[in-house]
């Protein structure tokens, strides 16, 4: 073990496979079963579909994922045929069943229809490499406004004009970036990729040798990498135009069946021909009712869902926790709440936070300002680092909250979890 990680505790708990609609995966509140729809988007019918499923098939909860999937939680061994069978009707089936990455891009959500044409290409280049790993993700951005930033992908692709995109391969050291070609030369080299991330063994493009990464880009012109797009935030924008762009996202990534209907509706009577999923784990509506748009963004926000960029829940990332999930230990989304209203002054400075059941960390598996791991009821606190990074002690939430109220700043907050005594050191 390196001096700065640690043996995950629950090891013989993790998968080896990603869910999908028919191959579901046991957790600890039944089966979860991910829904994987076409570029991230729902029809007004799809997104019925699935919250019915939910409801009558699952527990009612719908996780909201970082790749703009969905996962219907509680389904039974009795449920998850029924359940599959109602989403396949409606053109949310899986499309291959070797175990292989069901969707391999994640689009923003208000990319363009050049984007969605080039999805395709994507989609068919992958399809047809066998036993690709279940997380292998390619980006599509087409350099607008809002784009991904922080999605951790094997291959991403800007597009530069009509038919030259950029390409880059992430690497140990970061993505490295080769000058637009043409798109048939781009799916070449991506082809190449996949084949060569297939056939390694390895779960990530990141994960190859340093001789198959050179190869792979030897005939390509590095360049800079270009400036990171970021994510659309939650709110109400006006672009200009006939449209408003509504935009909430999920409060630690879970929806209701309910809420989820309640989207469907307020879709329709805004004029959005669709519901898209986003990277930051929630929603976009592109409507032409600006009056009922507005509408719209109230009642959401009413009803629970992040509809204002300054919510320090955004600033927040969760998972489940236990019972739900079968690795967790200790209760989280309630402890995830209090922590953002807690910290909410150092959110709305750019501080994040991330509570986790375990040390996995699935709702962020990356480094946080402040990372509180589920351990027995208790917390391990790890300070600007991942999950499963040694922690600095271990405490009860109300030990922990009690640090982070008497902090007024990153640096107080940092000291406040440097202070030990001899009750709190992790067993």
């Amino acid at each position: 073990m390196s001096a700065d990680r640690r043996v995950l505790p629950d090891a013989p708990n993790r998968r080896g496979w990603c869910p999908s609609l028919l191959r579901p995966m046991p957790t600890g509140d039944g089966l979860l079963v991910r829904v994987h729809p076409p570029l991230g988007r729902l029809t007004g019918l799809q997104a019925r579909a699935v919250a019915q499923g939910a409801r009558h098939f699952g527990n009612g909860h719908i996780d909201v994922t970082a790749r703009a999937n969905l996962q219907i939680r509680g389904v039974t061994p009795e449920t998850q045929g029924p359940l599959a069978a109602s989403l396949e009707a409606v053109g949310l089936g899986d499309v291959r069943d070797d175990g292989s990455v069901q969707r391999l891009t994640l689009t923003a959500p208000l990319a363009g229809p050049a984007i969605a044409i080039l999805a395709e290409a994507v989609e068919a280049a992958g399809r047809a490499v066998a036993g690709l790993p279940a997380k292998t993700l390619v980006t599509l951005e087409d350099g607008s406004r809002f784009g991904l930033a922080g999605a951790e992908a094997d291959v991403m692709l800007r597009l530069v004009d009509p038919d030259r995109i950029a390409w880059a391969l992430a690497t140990p050291d970061g993505p490295v970036w080769f000058a637009a070609v043409p798109t048939a030369q781009v799916l070449r080299h991506l082809t190449e990729s996949l084949h060569a991330l297939a056939a390694s063994g390895a779960r990530r493009m990141r994960d190859l040798d340093a001789d198959t990464l050179s190869r792979l880009g030897a005939d390509s012109t590095a360049i800079p990498p270009p400036l990171p797009a970021p994510a659309l935030e939650p709110g109400l924008h006006d672009f200009g135009g006939d449209r408003l762009v509504l935009a909430v996202d999920t409060a630690f990534g879970r929806c209701s069946a309910d809420g989820l209907d309640s989207l469907a509706a307020w879709s329709d009577a805004i004029g959005a021909p669709d519901l898209r999923l986003s990277p930051t784990r929630g929603f976009v509506l592109v409507g032409t009712d600006s009056e009922g748009a507005r509408r719209a963004w109230d009642a959401l926000g009413a009803q629970g869902f992040v509809h204002a960029a300054d919510d320090p829940r955004g600033g927040v990332a969760a998972c489940p926790g236990a019972p739900a999930c079968a690795s967790g230990t200790t209760p989280t989304l309630g402890d995830a709440a209090r922590l953002a209203e807690a910290l909410g002054p150092l959110i709305a400075a750019g501080l994040t936070a991330h509570v986790s059941g375990c040390a996995k960390g699935c709702a962020h598996p990356g480094a946080a300002a402040l990372t509180l791991v589920g351990h027995h009821g208790h917390y391990d606190i790890v300070l600007d680092g991942r999950p499963d990074a040694l922690p600095a002690m271990r405490l009860t939430f109300e030990a922990a909250l009690d640090r982070v109220r008497s902090a007024d700043s990153a640096a107080a907050l940092a000291q406040a979890f440097r202070t030990t005594d001899t009750m709190s050191s992790p067993a």
